[in-house]
């Protein structure tokens, strides 16, 4: 059965912050289970939004329509709207995924949300920088971590800075690579090593064998 990965959009969306993780998650090749995750987008209403790119994206449902129960995880890009409150709603649905045990990925701004939220007083986490989290007013200052990604229990966080850090955690929470596969993936597309290309290439020819 196919599971959904949800995807929040909204204005001012950063696109670089997400576009690794969705675009592997879209793509069966490598994956431990071919096809097994579709990426669907889900906005405040169904009314497109414009990236700080630029794009228009279309969501394909509001976030009143999506439940946990329904998800295989939301992931919540960055987005200069995150320290307002537009979208203080996904932060609350965010909650809502936690407490019902289905994982949820913020980067860069949308880290300043889960804070806000209270979601990061008792995890491990990490953001831009530890000074932009303490004016959300949260609890959790003493659990940052100075790292690229950081994944604790059910909610994974990274800076603006790390897309392939952040894609990297999403796909292990949601094992989507056999653990070797994850490793060259990140070789190849982070690091820039052509060893992570012969790696796929070599697992991709033993899928087909």
């Amino acid at each position: 059965m196919k599971k959904t990965v949800h995807v929040a959009v909204y204005d001012t969306l950063a696109d670089w912050e997400v576009g690794a993780a969705t675009a592997h998650i879209a793509n069966p090749d490598f994956q431990r289970e071919p096809g097994r995750f579709e990426v669907r987008h889900v906005g405040l209403s169904a009314e497109p939004i414009t990236t700080i790119g630029r794009m228009k994206v279309t969501p394909d449902l509001a976030l009143s329509e999506i439940d946990p129960a329904d998800s295989a995880m939301l992931i919540l890009p960055g987005a200069d709207l995150w320290e307002g409150d537009d979208l203080i709603p996904f932060a609350h649905k965010a909650r809502q995924f936690v407490e019902a045990g289905v994982p949820v990925a913020a980067i860069c701004g949308a880290t300043f949300g889960l804070a806000r939220e209270g979601l990061l007083d008792d995890r491990a986490h990490t953001s831009n920088a530890a000074e932009f989290l303490v004016y959300s007013g949260y609890s959790g200052a003493e659990h940052y971590v100075e790292a690229p990604a950081v994944t604790d229990r059910d909610v994974i966080t990274a800076d603006s800075m790390s897309p392939f850090e952040f894609a990297r955690e999403i796909f292990a929470r949601l094992d989507l690579y056999e653990p070797h596969v994850l490793g060259a993936w990140y070789q190849l597309f982070a690091l820039k090593d052509p060893a992570g290309y012969a790696a796929l290439a070599e697992y991709a020819g033993s899928q087909g064998a």
